[in-house]
């Protein structure tokens, strides 16, 4: 094709129909070759039979945006909790038959020293005939494909642990593709469009997996020019059973790390320039390829599974995230799929992994905004319904309490309006004349957690060597003071506040198990698994010492004389219990070690704490029962109740403001001098000072809405903060060494509350 045919195509390529069946009249043999037509050809003649009736058929006729109807493709994601669970019919009755044989794979006999040497010769002589070669005939199907890259032809590899394909020879040939003549890296296109418009019958065979495998690498589709090729690709890939899913993933998950990121963040740049406005020689209308992000997003969620079954993971999990979509309405989307669930209509809250912290908290304070409006709203229809006075303060949870007996207090406020809990709360301090415009709130929990959770009070135990606070395994009959502590977590949660609490990561995975409240009282909650790993986050001596265990060498019953039963000491008195019935009688040995272990892990982090950490998770979800905590990993969780980890003063500095000041005065130069010189601690009293919280909200300091202000007052006064509107007041000091000195004599005695 010359360049003038080919940029004509280039044209019309945005007219590609969707990846189609064919009838059983066009007889495209599977494999065999034809006459490559083009482009437009391949348009002309597709357009030519939808004319005559011809029928189009998606792989899983997935239902879009834009009104198209079908079956839902799911998402291959560990980690996503679903809303309910997905009923798939993955093919139709007619060809759920046994797999049909491979077809015969022709013998290519290249290996990687002839491509290279190849290469080689033609980047010197520039006769490129050779490596045309090699290109247009590998690309031209499935089968050529498999030909190339198949370590041997006509084997099966029929298994998820091993893909078949020769890495280093496709890794070759990738990595040279883009090096080679335009006219070369178009054939390559254009022989990926031969093989995704063949016709296929009946189900994919294991070498079909394995092209689509080896296609979706391809280094082209960095380029917006190529995305329509791409989304069809994609398209094809996500249309393909759960069954063919599942073999992807495992092949996945062996690619080299530095390949597997590229490929995420490919999908991630696709799915971003999609949502974007493109112009209009760029890329298709919006509406006429609305399927492409669903396909994205979908064969993205095979690679974060792929990275969920990794150990270690590949990538972290907030890698996923496309920031993309911090930027736009996501309640449109969080409501979609509350109305439709993982149902037919497309929603990325369907797909978790894609929306990053920031964004979840978006939702979650939304979420409890509404509800918080509709309690207020309640409250008040009930007082006119009664022909009752109405009082503004029945639309506010109000915690009155004394510092003096803080804990008391608030714990029996929290108790006797239960009912209230999701209205907005308000605090009062009694003596104070300080009004709660968000900063007496951010006081009262700081203070309320350093007391709940002193070893004095003896509801929490201060584990040194995992530095995390656990549940106390003491037997009791009231169990009502955990319930309120977890209120008191919710509510922070609720109300957008950061605590300073140590739990360990488990705690929240605890917390999800399971995400919803269940309705049936009898049901386990808080039961998750727990495995050595866990155990190692809360006590990690013991762990290390069970680990020791399962890799002993010698004889096992002999040398630790263990049973199935263990000891714990409540309140100064030892208590025997039993792992499994009659395990005080059950030795340890080489064959039931691993249960012993899982048994032991268990006990300590479910068991023995059961009823204490089963009214800590009713307490939470009383406050936070939220279908967005579906969305919501252990880690993500632990991130909206302790805030971001991270304390960057210089991502502050950047995003701070100013009034009666500007950044180049004396007074703001000197500020930044002095809090960037700061050690970890007083860096946390300067944000106690200024926010009322030394915790950084989600999505780090440079989300926090702060304020450095003038006040004209003689350089004699101490700095003064409105932590309701995180805003610090300086006099104008005049030196570094006096702004030093009167700045960490204020944030050093910064408590109580009072009005000028």
């Amino acid at each position: 094709m010359n360049e003038e045919n080919y940029a004509q195509s280039e044209v019309e390529r945005e007219k590609l129909p969707p990846i189609c069946h064919t009838s059983p009249t066009m007889d495209l043999g599977r494999g065999a070759k034809q006459p490559f037509p083009s482009l437009s050809t391949f348009i002309s003649s597709l357009n030519q039979r939808r004319e005559t009736g011809g029928r189009f058929s998606v792989g899983t006729n997935q239902c879009l945006p834009g009104g198209r109807h079908g079956r839902e493709l799911p998402p291959i994601c560990s980690d996503v909790r679903q809303k309910q669970r997905i009923s798939i019919d993955t093919l139709p009755p007619e060809v759920k038959a046994p797999f049909p044989s491979e077809p015969v794979i022709p013998l290519r006999t290249k290996t990687i020293k002839e491509f290279q040497e190849d290469m080689e010769r033609a980047t010197t002589s520039g006769d490129w005939r050779d490596v045309r070669d090699f290109y247009l005939t590998t690309f031209d199907s499935f089968l050529e494909i498999n030909a190339a890259f198949k370590r041997e032809a006509n084997a099966p590899f029929n298994t998820t642990e091993d893909s078949g394909v020769n890495s280093k020879f496709l890794n070759a040939v990738y990595d040279a593709l883009l090096c080679t003549p335009q006219d070369i890296q178009k054939s390559v296109l254009k022989g990926i469009i031969n093989s995704l418009l063949r016709e296929w019958k009946g189900p994919r065979t294991k070498d079909d997996l394995r092209a689509y495998f080896i296609l979706v690498q391809n280094p082209q589709y960095s380029s917006t020019s190529t995305y329509v090729i791409y989304a069809h690709l994609l398209r094809q890939i996500a249309a393909l059973s759960e069954a063919d899913h599942h073999f992807l993933v495992h092949w996945f998950k062996k690619l080299s790390p530095r390949r597997f990121r590229q490929l995420v963040e490919r999908f991630l740049h696709f799915i971003s320039t999609r949502l974007l406005p493109a112009p209009p020689d760029e890329l298709p209308p919006l509406t006429r390829c609305s399927w492409w992000i669903p396909a994205a997003t979908k064969v993205l969620a095979l690679f974060n599974a792929a990275n969920s079954i990794s150990t270690p993971p590949i990538m972290s999990f907030t890698d996923f995230y496309n920031i993309t979509l911090d930027h736009i309405d996501i309640m449109e989307q969080y409501r979609t799929w509350q109305s439709h669930g993982n149902s037919n209509k497309f929603s990325f809250c369907q797909f978790p992994f894609i929306l990053s912290t920031v964004v979840k908290k978006a939702i979650i304070q939304r979420d409890s905004e509404q509800q918080m409006i509709s309690m207020a709203r309640q409250s008040l229809v009930n007082k006119v319904s009664r022909r009752q006075r109405v009082d503004m303060n029945l639309l506010f949870l109000n915690i009155k309490v004394r510092r003096a007996q803080l804990l008391s207090d608030s714990l029996d406020e929290l108790s006797r309006k239960r009912a209230d809990l999701k209205k907005k709360l308000k605090v009062t301090f009694v003596g104070e004349a300080g009004l709660d415009m968000g900063g007496l709130t951010k006081e009262w929990f700081l203070l309320l957690v350093r007391q709940i959770f002193h070893t004095d009070y003896g509801m929490f135990t201060y584990l040194k060597d995992s530095r995390c606070h656990w549940f106390s395994s003491w037997k009791c009959d009231n169990y009502s003071e955990f319930q309120l502590v977890g209120t008191l977590m919710g509510l922070a949660v609720y109300n957008s506040i950061a605590l300073d609490i140590h739990f360990p990561p488990y705690c929240y995975k605890k917390l999800l198990t399971p995400p919803i409240v269940p309705c049936d009282q009898n049901t386990p909650i808080g039961m998750a698994t727990a495995t050595l790993g866990d155990l190692q986050q809360v006590m990690p001596d013991l762990a290390h010492g069970l680990g020791e265990l399962l890799c002993y060498e010698g004889n096992v019953e002999e040398d630790f004389y263990l049973t199935f039963q263990v000891f714990q000491e409540e309140l100064g008195v030892v208590r025997s219990y039993n792992l499994k019935p009659g395990g005080d009688k059950i030795p340890v040995n080489k064959q039931n070690r691993k249960e012993y272990v899982q048994l032991y892990a268990g006990f300590l982090l479910n068991k023995s704490i059961y009823k204490q950490f089963a009214a800590f998770y009713r307490g939470f979800h009383s406050v936070c029962a939220s279908d967005a905590l579906m969305l919501l990993r252990p880690e993500e969780v632990e991130m909206l109740v302790c805030g971001s980890p991270e304390l960057d003063m210089s991502a502050l500095q950047r995003a701070a403001q100013y009034e009666g000041y500007t950044k180049a005065d004396l007074t703001v130069r000197c500020f930044w001098d002095v809090v960037l010189a700061f050690p970890l601690e007083l860096q946390k009293k300067l944000l106690h000072f200024a926010t009322g919280s030394d915790r950084v909200p989600v999505g780090g300091l440079a989300n926090l809405n702060f304020k450095i202000a003038k006040i004209d007052v003689s350089t004699d006064w101490l700095p003064i903060s409105h932590t309701c509107f995180n805003q610090i007041c300086l006099p104008p000091y005049k030196s570094r060494k006096e702004l030093k000195q009167k700045l960490t004599i204020a944030i050093s005695n910064a408590e109580g509350f009072g009005l000028e």
